[in-house]
């Protein structure tokens, strides 16, 4: 079993979820919130956690967790968790549950409005200790199970990115098992959200070596031994899904050093109510645009990603990515995915202020963002 204690303590291995009664007794957690959603509800990873929780912990369930976890959803959850008289919290789910847990610890402990604490201004000083959690992810991508960050749509209609060492979960149990039978389209998906997470993070030009080792071997994990292809191809395959499982918590580590442009650009799609587009889906049609753009500051990273990824000396990364991507059965380009040139202004806008912006490999300013989303539109 893999123990990890970089930010906080990180068990992944199949069956990792038999821990979860030994780890509620560990944060002294007697009335665990599930945060999670309907679907999971239904196909019975729900009914799989509570029966690794012991018959005298007293568990409530918030299932309204919707795809891009809301400001609303938010509040329905703390006062769900107020009602019962909660101790804790279990993020159990993708990215959205997790964040949207991550938003539940906060405003459970601090004043609202929530907007107070986003990072883009500077609200991550304020944010103090939260509500003690425990990540259980079911997907292999967001590496929200490590991650000190959350995205959440406010009530005012932007995606904010909130973010303090006070909201990482204390303990994540990463049991591959959950991702067993995931559906080929999400877990090609996720995958790539964790390939850009690894990407981006080592092209960010913030010096911290350990981050960057980190994300060169998850890029080895998930793309150079061909794991993210095996687990869509075949979702049964427990390896792959243990090594895509890894390579998601290390895109997390590894983005300690920044994201960029590809993150902003998808936050700033994200946003768009009527689409209800997928993070992951984005960052996969953004990130060989955005890989051209910073071709020229890459320098020696450039080789190190195609060696970890296994891409041929006479393939550029950027179409390496498009190739991979279409292998996945995922969009060409953000047409396909229903984003019309009327929407690019206020894309735009966005993604000028979003904090993973400053540590784009390369500076990126209102005509950098025009010409990235002209070349992604396709």
């Amino acid at each position: 079993m893999a123990f990890i204690t970089f930010v906080n303590q990180c068990h992944i291995e199949h069956g990792a979820i038999d821990m979860l009664g030994d780890t509620l007794k560990q944060l002294g957690i007697s009335r665990p919130l599930i945060c999670t959603d309907k679907g999971l509800v239904k196909i019975g990873i729900v009914d799989t956690i509570r029966g690794r929780i012991p018959n005298d912990v007293a568990v409530t369930i918030y299932d309204g967790t919707p795809e891009n976890p809301t400001e609303t959803a938010v509040k329905d959850a703390v006062r769900l968790f107020r009602e019962n008289d909660c101790d804790g919290i279990i993020a159990l789910g993708g990215g959205s549950s997790m964040d949207l847990s991550k938003g539940a610890a906060l405003l459970l402990t601090h004043d609202e409005p929530l907007v107070e604490y986003n990072a883009a201004t500077g609200g991550a000083m304020k944010i103090g200790p939260t509500t003690p959690m425990i990540a259980i992810p079911t997907t292999s991508g967001t590496g929200s199970e490590v991650s000190r960050g959350a995205v959440i749509k406010t009530e005012d209609g932007r995606k904010l990115i909130f973010s303090s060492p006070n909201m990482i979960a204390k303990v994540s149990l990463c049991d591959p098992e959950l991702t067993v039978g995931l559906p080929p389209l999400l877990t090609a998906a996720t995958g790539m959200d964790a390939v850009t997470h690894l990407m981006e993070a080592v092209m960010s030009p913030v010096e911290n070596p350990p981050a960057e080792a980190i994300g060169i071997d998850g890029l080895w994990r998930a793309v150079g031994q061909g794991h993210l292809l095996k687990a869509t191809e075949n979702g049964q395959d427990r390896e792959a899904r243990k090594q895509m499982m890894i390579a998601a918590s290390e895109g997390a580590l590894a983005f300690t050093k920044g994201l960029g442009a590809v993150h902003a650009m998808s936050h700033a799609a994200g946003r768009i109510t009527e689409l209800n587009l997928h993070h992951g889906t984005l960052n996969a049609v953004c990130l060989p645009a955005c890989l051209r753009y910073n071709d020229e500051v890459l320098g020696d990273k450039r080789d190190r990603m195609k060696h970890a990824m296994g891409v041929p000396a006479g393939q550029t990364l950027d179409k390496a990515i498009e190739e991979l991507n279409a292998k996945l059965g995922l969009p060409a380009n953000l047409s396909e995915m229903g984003i019309t040139e009327d929407m690019v202004p206020g894309m735009i806008e966005h993604a000028l202020v979003d904090p993973t912006t400053p540590t784009n490999a390369r500076p990126v300013d209102a005509a950098g963002f025009k010409a990235l989303y002209a070349d992604a539109m396709g």
